[in-house]
């Protein structure tokens, strides 16, 4: 093992051995070297004749670029777009987040928690975190409304082994107990990975105040019976919050709350900025030591720079410009007014009588989709007569559920979607 993953190991053992247990082996053996990037940052401090360390092209001090690109760039200077952006991404963007996570999140005042990490959006996050702690087997715990892509992240790539539970009791509230028994389920192991995903893709729901007040209490208890937990917090879409839910991520509640949990929260401006092609993504660690908080972006910077070396320079500045600017709450919140709109006409029309005998729908409060479970026909054959009948695209969700976008209809058309939708099904059912 390189002598730097070492130093770092020793850091986060004399802190908190927890944390290290729940890395995993790569994550143990991951170090972010002393190579090229670490020298150019030194000579960027300390060069002032001459620097002659990043494979760039300059002239007088400023990054060379093609005119008929930097004319359609033309509100950005040449250094804020063209050269490598540091691997934990640009500094005044990382700090800035930073401040909007708190501002957002009440609950994590007084609380230990690093800097964001640029990352290549949410995806890459994620997949970032399962290299970190997931070794072949390990118990990762979701519920059975999931987004699929995990599967691949987490399942293929890692080899977790997956422990669902039902998403929603009965009631339709957050099925908290299900959750702990899962979680449970591998005390043996002492070891287990939990994804909340909230505003949930696929079915759109935030826990309520009670509901996030037993998730919290829940984790703490597994944690305080041995299970060594890293929870991570998918805030994909965060702040869309419509109504009846909480409006903070639960990294906030679960960060520093016992030495056995790790939390750690992958969001971006991918879905809560509307930039979706731009690919920009933080991780954030919580824990009290700032050895451990030291050690764990070393390590996570090993893992970009040995992928992706670094994320978008152009992207980060543009989100960087935006978070920046007066207007940037104002036009955000002009856009999730559009959204409650549309979310509140979908529940709207859905508690029409019509429909009751097609299917019954999950509940629903925030995020971009709503869920339909079907009665009596099933999603995959709905979603292809949809597609080749009547032009309507949906996604089918195993046997029964399919998962509409709300987001990219606009309020005026969403009761004809549902009812070409409500038509598709009774060409089936009869």
């Amino acid at each position: 093992m390189n002598e730097i993953a070492q130093d770092l190991n020793r850091e986060i053992l004399r802190d908190n051995p927890h944390v290290y247990e729940l890395l995993s082996e790569l994550g143990k053996n991951l170090y972010y070297p002393k190579g090229i990037l670490t020298q150019s940052a030194e000579a960027k401090q300390k060069a002032h004749r001459f620097n002659a360390t990043i494979g760039i092209v300059t002239e007088r001090d400023q990054p060379m670029f093609l005119p008929l690109i930097q004319e359609t760039l033309a509100n950005y200077a040449p250094k804020d777009l063209y050269p490598y952006a540091p691997p934990a991404g640009k500094p005044e963007l990382r700090q800035l987040w930073r401040e909007k996570i708190l501002i957002d999140n009440p609950s994590l005042k007084g609380k230990s928690f690093s800097i964001p990490i640029v990352t290549n959006a949410l995806t890459h996050g994620l997949s970032i975190i399962g290299d970190l702690f997931i070794d072949e087997n390990d118990a990762l715990i979701l519920p059975d409304k999931i987004w699929g892509n995990y599967n691949l992240i987490f399942g293929v790539r890692r080899g977790a082994k997956s422990i669902t539970f039902p998403f929603y009791t009965k009631e339709g509230t957050f099925n908290t107990s299900g959750m702990k028994e899962a979680l449970l389920s591998n005390k043996e192991r002492g070891k287990a990975i939990i994804l909340l995903n909230f505003p949930n893709n696929p079915t759109g729901y935030t826990p309520n105040e009670l509901e996030a007040v037993e998730i919290v209490e829940a984790l703490k208890e597994v944690a305080q019976q041995g299970v060594n937990l890293v929870v991570i917090a998918d805030d994909a879409y965060f702040g869309l919050f419509f109504e009846d839910s909480i409006k903070e991520s639960l990294f906030a509640r679960i960060a520093n709350l016992h030495p056995r949990i790790l939390a750690i929260k992958v969001d971006g401006a991918t879905k809560e900025d509307y930039v979706w092609g731009f690919r920009v993504g933080f991780i954030t660690y919580a824990s009290e030591y700032p050895a451990i908080l030291n050690a764990l972006e070393k390590k996570t910077l090993g893992i970009i720079r040995g992928t992706i070396s670094s994320s978008s320079h152009p992207s980060q500045t543009i989100v960087l410009k935006a978070l920046q600017s007066p207007d940037f709450q104002t036009q955000k919140q002009e856009i999730l007014d559009v959204l409650t709109k549309r979310a509140l006409k979908v529940k709207e029309i859905l508690k029409q009588e019509k429909y009751r005998d097609a299917w019954d729908y999950y509940p629903f409060n925030s995020g971009y989709f709503i869920c339909l479970k079907l009665k009596g026909v099933q999603a995959e054959v709905l979603r292809n007569h949809l597609l080749d009948q009547y032009g309507v695209g949906l996604i089918s969700l195993g046997e029964s559920d399919v998962r509409i976008a709300f987001s990219c209809v606009e309020e005026q058309d969403i009761e004809q979607l549902f009812d070409l939708i409500y038509q598709g099904f009774k060409d089936l059912a009869v």
